[in-house]
């Protein structure tokens, strides 16, 4: 159980990384490529933990939050290219 643990912890320190970025970032782009990064760790850290407690139902949510994950990064692109 140590190694999922630690694969955790390192993603969660990933994940605080990156939410350093989401709020100093320069400018938006800079700030959606983070939170797009969050969500990609979050999902990473629902596949380790579905193998750590060796639960088929975590992989699914992991699914279902990528998928929506996507469509909303997607939504947030075409708002900040002005296409909405």
């Amino acid at each position: 159980m140590s190694i999922w643990l630690f694969t955790v912890t390192v993603l969660a320190a990933l994940m605080l990384l990156a939410m350093v970025r989401l709020f100093k970032g320069p400018t938006s782009a800079d700030r959606v490529v983070a939170l797009d990064a969050i969500n990609t760790l979050v999902v990473a850290s629902m596949i380790v933990l579905a193998a750590a407690f060796r639960q088929i139902l975590f992989v699914d949510v992991a699914i279902v939050y990528a998928l929506l994950s996507f469509v909303g990064t997607l939504y947030i692109a075409k708002y900040l290219g002005g296409e909405l």
